[in-house]
């Protein structure tokens, strides 16, 4: 029985809001735009689409080109993030690598742009860990349709998507996989969703949501 572990990015391998805001200022400053974006801004946004978040910021300023502005940022960041890495939480490669060894399959899956995984693959050594990847600017899917479409070309028979917000968890429920909440993240899931603290504890989580024995 083939059994995958897909991962969120922002909240849950890593924080990569200091790293972000500081690109997105790099691309402002280039274009003459006179607003900066902060850390808490890009925190308050993680899980959200490159339009959606492009309306949010920018709106104000230009709505027409909201998304052309945008892109010169995400543009910037990926290239940033290639030399600059977030950071990355604690027990993080000793799970990978244990849940690898076990035979997990392990892949990726965010809302993020295109380039994005490939920046966080890149700066963090942490490729090597994962067999698939999929994104909001990959597709144009939804986090569900992105799930639903890892599991299915991969033949998973069995699947677990560990996130942390509650849109994660809407999206894990939508795809019909199962979830454990990443708690030290960004955001929150219902009461009684296995969750974790730390990556460190996903090999416990893991074993609940499979039924399996699984050590480090």
């Amino acid at each position: 029985m083939k059994k995958g572990i897909i991962f969120d990015l922002d909240g849950t391998m890593w924080d990569s809001s200091k790293e972000v805001a500081e690109a997105y200022d790099l691309a402002l400053k280039k274009a003459g735009i006179p607003l900066r974006v902060t850390t808490a801004d890009v925190r308050a946004v993680m899980g959200k689409t490159m339009v959606e978040i492009a309306h949010i910021y920018f709106d104000e300023i230009d709505p027409a080109h909201a998304v052309d502005i945008m892109t010169a940022c995400i543009d910037e960041e990926n290239e940033y993030l290639r030399t600059h890495s977030g950071k990355v939480y604690g027990g993080l490669e000793t799970a990978l690598s244990a849940l690898s060894r076990k035979g997990y399959f392990l892949a990726c899956v965010s809302n993020c742009q295109s380039g994005y995984i490939e920046a966080f693959y890149e700066s963090t050594g942490l490729g090597k860990y994962f067999s698939d990847k999929e994104c909001w600017g990959g597709t144009g899917l939804p986090k569900s349709g992105n799930i639903k479409l890892v599991v299915e070309r991969n033949n998973l028979d069995d699947a677990v998507y560990v996130g942390d917000t509650m849109g994660d968890f809407n999206s894990s429920a939508e795809a019909g996989v199962k979830f454990i909440h990443a708690a030290y993240g960004y955001g929150n899931a219902p009461e009684g969703t296995p969750k974790i603290s730390s990556p460190a504890e996903l090999f416990e989580a893991v074993e609940k949501v499979f039924g399996e024995n699984i050590k480090p």
